[in-house]
């Protein structure tokens, strides 16, 4: 996928310079039996989010997970839905694993295989037709050629 490799590497020169956001993975605190400290979000570098898409700079793809930022939140007496709730304990999560307070940190996303790409045709939002590599924003949407879609996102996150 010599094509695919060459397209992130240009993108990658394209965002330097650019903002670009914390990866963060979740980690099991240590302890024993049910005397265990909350999960937390430990730092796993840096990457730009193009919209279903992050990459790195060493050019690895990422399918977008959720999103968070790092603050220890206060209660809330106004929103006290289960929602709520769990997204305020993942803000407390990438807080305690060492983030700066209020750092956009990128959790859940899922590693885009190349080989499975190039092997069987889709890997995550990215597929393979008619020899293109192509990006698909959601599951039922129609796709767009990767490097349209990179060339577009580039340039908002360039306006942002």
């Amino acid at each position: 996928m010599t094509a695919l490799a060459d397209l992130l590497a240009e993108a990658i020169a394209d965002l330097e310079g650019l903002p670009d956001e914390s990866l963060g993975v979740w980690r099991q605190s240590r302890g024993i039996g049910r005397l265990r400290a909350a999960p937390t979000l430990q730092p796993a570098g840096r990457a730009w989010r193009l919209g279903v898409l992050l990459i790195d700079r060493q050019g690895n793809l990422y399918a977008t997970g959720e999103v968070t930022r790092a603050i220890e939140p206060q209660i809330a007496v106004t929103s006290r839905t289960l929602l709520a709730e769990e997204r305020r304990e993942i803000r407390r999560a990438a807080a305690r694993g060492k983030f700066p307070e209020g750092e956009v940190v990128n959790h859940s996303y899922t590693p885009i295989d190349v080989d499975e790409l190039a092997r069987a045709g889709a890997s995550g939002p990215l597929l393979i037709s008619d020899g293109i590599v192509r990006v698909r924003w959601k599951a039922g949407d129609g796709t767009r050629p990767l490097d349209a879609y990179l060339r577009e996102r580039i340039g908002l996150l360039r306006e942002g």
